[in-house]
C-alpha cells in the first residue's frame, strides 16, 4: 500500500538532528521511500494529514516482559529479591497459556496507544506473545529467558533451550523480519556456565541476538564478584556470550572496565530508569556508559516493576535522572533522550529503523503538537524529551501498517482483551474474588 503523510513536521533523526517542516513522507509497503518538503509523484492509496503534528520513529522499547501487565501494582513496597520470590514467582507459576496472550494483548495496546512500533520481550509461552505481536502489527525481537537452578543440563533436552529451537525454526525472520527470535539467559545469578555456553554457541550458529540481565543489584553485582572474581559482563564474556549483537538489561552496577568491554563487543546497556529507581535498584551510569562509547538504548521492563509501558515516561527520566544525580545540566539532554527510544533502540535490536529516511522501516508515529502540554514548541525535541506524554500520539504505523489512529485501535479488539484479562487471566492469577 502506498501511503502519503503531508502537513507535518518530521524528526528525522538523522545525524544532523534535522526538524523538516511542512515534510511530505512516502511509504510503499513496510519502507519508507522519500522524505522531502515537495510533494512526490503519485498516484497514492491513502494520504494521511498530519494536521500539524511531529511525525517521528516510532519508540523502540528494547527491554520488556510484556505478559506481566497482569500484575500491574501487585506486590509493591518489597526489595527485588523479596519481590521476586515472594510476590511474582508465584503468581507466574499459575499463568498458562492463555493468561499470557491476555497480557501481552493488553501491554501491546498500552504500548501502541503510546507510540511504540518494536519491543524486545523476554519470557515464556513464547507462542502467544509472538502471535499477539504478529496479529498488532508490532515489531518484536522475542527470547525466551532461560534459567537453570538444577544439575545435569542438558540443551538437547533441557525444555526452554528445545523451546528456543522451535521458536528460532518458526518464527526467526517471520514476514520479513517483524518477529526476530534473540537467544536468551535470564541472567548470571540464575544459571550456570554450561548453560551459558551451549545458547552462545546457539545464538553463533543461527545468527541469533542475545538478550540478558545484567548488574541489577548491588547484591547481584557483589555475589557474582564472591563466586567468580568477575563482574557478570565480564565472566559471561568468557563463555562466549556477547560474541553475537547483544543486549544487556539495567547495567545498574556495571564498572568502567565492563563498559570497556561492552563498547569493544557491541554490547547495547538498556537502561530502565523507571523499573530501577521503583525497586530502588539504583541509577544506571548512563553518561559515562555513552562517554566510554557503549550504545544506549531504552526499556520500560515489565509493568510490575513500572507500573507504564509508557516511553514517553522513559524518555523524560532519561533526560532529568542523570542531570540531578551529575548535578550538570549537560549531562543528557534532549536529543540524546529522544535517540536512546528510537535510533539506539533500532542499533540495539538489529533492526533498519529509528530514523525517518529512504530504505528505513516505516515504522512512524504522529504526535500531537497542538495539545496544551506541548505549546509553545521553542524546540521540538525538548517538547518530547520534558512535555510529551504517550497520550499525545494519534497514529501509530508499523511497517507500513496503520495500527492505531485517532484513539481506534486498528488491529486490536480491545473490548476482547479487556473480557480476557477480567474473566479469565486475572482470576486464574488471583482468585476469582479479584
Amino acid at each position: 500500500m502506498a501511503i502519503l503523510i503531508h502537513n507535518c513536521t518530521a524528526l528525522l533523526m538523522d545525524g544532523a538532528g534535522t526538524v523538516l517542516e511542512n515534510a511530505f513522507v512516502a511509504v510503499d509497503g513496510a519502507k519508507i521511500v522519500s522524505v522531502g518538503t515537495g510533494r512526490p509523484a503519485g498516484p497514492f492509496d491513502q494520504e494521511i494529514d498530519g494536521r500539524g503534528g511531529v511525525l517521528m520513529p516510532g519508540l523502540v522499547n528494547c527491554h520488556t516482559h510484556v505478559p506481566m501487565t497482569l500484575l500491574r501494582g501487585y506486590g509493591d513496597g518489597h526489595d527485588l529479591q523479596d519481590w521476586l520470590n515472594n510476590y511474582i514467582f508465584p503468581k507466574e507459576d499459575r499463568l498458562d497459556a492463555r493468561a499470557v496472550r491476555a497480557g501481552a494483548a493488553l501491554g501491546l495496546a498500552e504500548m501502541i496507544a503510546s507510540g511504540t512500533t518494536t519491543i524486545a520481550d523476554m519470557y515464556y509461552f513464547c507462542d502467544g506473545i509472538a502471535q499477539e505481536c504478529v496479529a498488532a502489527g508490532v515489531n518484536l525481537n522475542l527470547a525466551r529467558g532461560t534459567t537453570v537452578f538444577t544439575s545435569g543440563f542438558d540443551f538437547e533436552t533441557y525444555p526452554a533451550c528445545v523451546e528456543l529451537r522451535e521458536l528460532t525454526d518458526r518464527w526467526h525472520g517471520y514476514n520479513g523480519g517483524q518477529v526476530l527470535v534473540d537467544a536468551s539467559i535470564h541472567g548470571e545469578y540464575t544459571s550456570g556456565p554450561a548453560l551459558w555456553e551451549s545458547v552462545a554457541a546457539y545464538a553463533r550458529e543461527k545468527g541469533l541476538g542475545m538478550h540478558v540481565h545484567v548488574s541489577e543489584t548491588r547484591s547481584e553485582q557483589a555475589a557474582c564478584l564472591e563466586r567468580w572474581g568477575k563482574t557478570p559482563i565480564q565472566v559471561l564474556d568468557q563463555y562466549g556470550v556477547w560474541d553475537v549483537r547483544a543486549i544487556a538489561a539495567h547495567c545498574v552496577w556495571t564498572t568502567p572496565e565492563d563498559w570497556a568491554l561492552m563498547a569493544r563487543k557491541g554490547i547495547s546497556a538498556i537502561h530502565n530508569p523507571a523499573s530501577n529507581l521503583k525497586l530502588g535498584s539504583g541509577v544506571a551510569p548512563v553518561p559515562a556508559m555513552q562517554k566510554a562509547g557503549v550504545n544506549v538504548a531504552l526499556g520500560t521492563d515489565g509493568v510490575s516493576s513500572n507500573n507504564s509501558h509508557d516511553m514517553f515516561e522513559a524518555v523524560k527520566l532519561a533526560a532529568i535522572l542523570h542531570n540531578g544525580v551529575q548535578h550538570d545540566p549537560l549531562a543528557v539532554l534532549a536529543p540524546d533522550a529522544v535517540r536512546m527510544a528510537t535510533v539506539n533502540g533500532a542499533k540495539a535490536l538489529g533492526r533498519k529503523s529509528g530514523q525517518i529516511a529512504p530504505g528505513y522501516d516505516a515504522d512512524l508515529i504522529l504526535v500531537d503538537f497542538s495539545r496544551v502540554n506541548l505549546i509553545p514548541c521553542h524546540d521540538v525535541y525538548s517538547n518530547l524529551a520534558y512535555a510529551a506524554h504517550g497520550s499525545d500520539v494519534t497514529m501509530n504505523m508499523a511497517r507500513g501498517r496503520v495500527i492505531y489512529k485517532d484513539g481506534d485501535f486498528l488491529t486490536i479488539d480491545i473490548e476482547r482483551v479487556r473480557r480476557e484479562v477480567a474473566g479469565y487471566a486475572v482470576p486464574l492469577l488471583f482468585g476469582a474474588q479479584q
